[in-house]
């Protein structure tokens, strides 16, 4: 179904029941059943190419799309129906809206039907809904509560902190109405005016081609219906300001480096008691000397002596924040194995307990005494060991 957002004043001039071939009292399911067969004879999709019969049956399709946008609504075509009445009763409508000839003012007119001393709200009332929304009903929508606009912000923590959890104190910096126009753009003391580009409207209409129209925020006044003819030099006529504010936010245990985590109604205040929007919280994690992280499990590098290598030896690690352990490592381990620890990573999601890695690596001695060096020339000589190197040349055609 096509849409529509602003006022098409040539709507009134059109027959969008003749558009469709019903009747102007045709039921709702016949304006469908006509409105389903026009636009499957009509679509693009069936009629591909750019010969001018295609091209034809295109400009059908969004003639017929748009009629049924309108009638195809009850609300739309009743008020469409009371347009259309006065618009043949009466020859047209002047002050641009039908040409120059002898017509009569629809607005005024509209006034009069709302009521002595001018109660209605002319045009923009009457048919506020079916053309997108105008003067008074745009002013009533503006009026309704808003929920505020999210806010967003990084955050560092330290690595441990991380693991547990935390408490952390964020200073914000969002928009919030100018302290010295209270939001109004103009300069303190001056008095405002009705906005010549949008008269008042707050929103332009612009033609988005193809028979459909867009209803924009006026690019003058920003939507607030009004202007000054100086603005004001703190805000420079924007209307906003920047509050600065502190809230105490909680950081989940377990979070991830980059993680965001967002803060239900810590964001901007809300308009017209709207509800506060949220703050989304961008999580750094500072790097930590010894551990690292892996999933929810903790990384950690173990260094181990040769001796504690080829003929096993118990070992104590350190945990985060907890008790050392003792890791059994078995005669004949070789440099680069990982050992488990369970039960010593980072707080699952659902509360459970990652795992602790630790990675051992054998560390050669850079210098030997006397004694050692002996111990490790005993040691070649004893050729314990078959040639660490022989597979390099097998089939290598040396």
């Amino acid at each position: 179904m096509a849409t529509t957002e602003g006022f098409r004043p040539d709507w009134a001039q059109k027959d969008f029941y003749a558009e469709l071939g019903v009747k102007k009292d045709a039921t709702a399911a016949e304006i469908k059943k006509a409105y389903r067969k026009l636009a499957r004879t009509n679509h693009p999709d069936s009629n591909p190419g750019d010969s001018a019969d295609s091209r034809a049956k295109h400009e059908k399709f969004k003639a017929v799309a748009e009629a049924y946008d309108v009638i195809g609504d009850p609300e739309k075509r009743k008020k469409y129906d009371e347009m259309r009445e006065l618009y043949g009763a009466q020859g047209g409508f002047r002050g641009g809206f039908g040409g120059a000839g002898g017509g009569f003012n629809l607005d005024d007119l509209l006034r009069d039907r709302g009521g002595a001393g001018g109660a209605g709200g002319g045009f923009g009332d009457m048919f506020g809904d079916l053309f997108g929304g105008f003067g008074r009903g745009r002013a009533q929508s503006q009026s309704r509560p808003q929920k505020g606009s999210d806010a967003e912000t990084t955050a560092t923590i330290g690595f441990t902190d991380a693991i547990d959890g935390v408490t952390i104190s964020l200073r914000l910096t969002s928009d919030a109405p100018c302290p010295d126009c209270s939001g109004t753009g103009g300069k303190p003391g001056t008095k405002p005016h009705i906005c010549p580009e949008c008269e008042g409207a707050g929103f332009i209409v612009n033609s988005a081609g193809g028979g459909f129209s867009l209803q924009e925020t006026c690019p003058r006044c920003g939507g607030r219906q009004l202007v000054y003819d100086e603005p004001c030099p703190t805000c420079h006529g924007s209307g906003r300001g920047l509050s600065s504010r502190s809230i105490q936010a909680r950081i989940p245990a377990g979070v991830k480096d980059g993680q965001r985590i967002r803060l239900k109604g810590k964001g901007s205040a809300g308009v017209n008691g709207g509800p506060p929007g949220d703050l989304y919280v961008t999580v750094k994690v500072a790097p930590h000397p010894l551990f690292g992280r892996k999933g929810d499990n903790l990384t950690l590098d173990v260094p181990i002596s040769f001796d504690e290598a080829a003929l096993g030896a118990d070992i104590k690690i350190p945990t985060l924040g907890g008790s050392p352990v003792t890791v059994k490592v078995p005669p004949g381990t070789p440099s680069g194995r990982t050992f488990r620890v369970r039960g010593k990573g980072s707080r699952r999601k659902d509360g459970t307990m990652g795992d602790l890695l630790a990675t051992v690596q054998v560390q050669v001695p850079g210098t030997l005494n006397a004694a050692a060096r002996a111990a490790v020339e005993d040691y070649r000589a004893a050729g314990n060991e078959p040639s660490l190197r022989a597979n390099l040349f097998t089939g290598s055609g040396s």
